[in-house]
């Protein structure tokens, strides 16, 4: 039976740097590898990709909705795997705080230069993503990128 993974992500722009993850090498989703802000959809917001990227990034980073502006859905990553689909919506915006960013378990939170991105070990599809991203600029609706 195929079973169906929803996930968010998240990158804050602060100036010409995204904040990113270092994802934890004890993890058994992209391990060390970089990462947006993000994670799995709770049931109760699988209408609601929104309501859980701004619960992931303040659980992972300690910023709150209010502290965001311009967040918008950019891309929607859809993948099938013989065991699964994966449905990933990825979200851009602006924190413009200076606040020291919480500890998480889940990797190791940096700042990194936009132009830096797309030389770091990261998943394949968001290599695709900022690659797009920087390439052709921003939409004014979702992209949807299949792989």
């Amino acid at each position: 039976m195929i079973k169906l993974r929803v996930s968010a992500g998240a990158y804050l722009y602060n100036d010409r740097k995204v904040l990113l993850m270092k994802r934890s090498p004890n993890k058994d989703i992209a391990p060390g590898l970089w990462a947006g802000i993000g994670g799995h959809l709770e049931h109760s917001e699988l209408n609601d990709p929104t309501a859980a990227c701004l619960r992931e990034i303040d659980e992972e980073t300690g910023i709150k909705p209010y502290e965001i502006q311009d967040l918008r859905l950019r891309y929607i990553i859809h993948s099938k795997r013989p065991e699964e689909i994966h449905l990933q919506y990825h979200f851009f915006g602006i924190y413009k705080g200076t606040k020291p960013l919480k500890r998480t378990d889940e990797g190791e939170l940096h700042w990194i230069d936009e132009g830096d991105i797309v030389d770091l070990e990261m998943p394949p599809a968001l290599h695709c993503l900022f690659k797009h991203y920087y390439e052709i600029g921003k939409y004014t609706r979702p992209f949807i990128y299949r792989c």
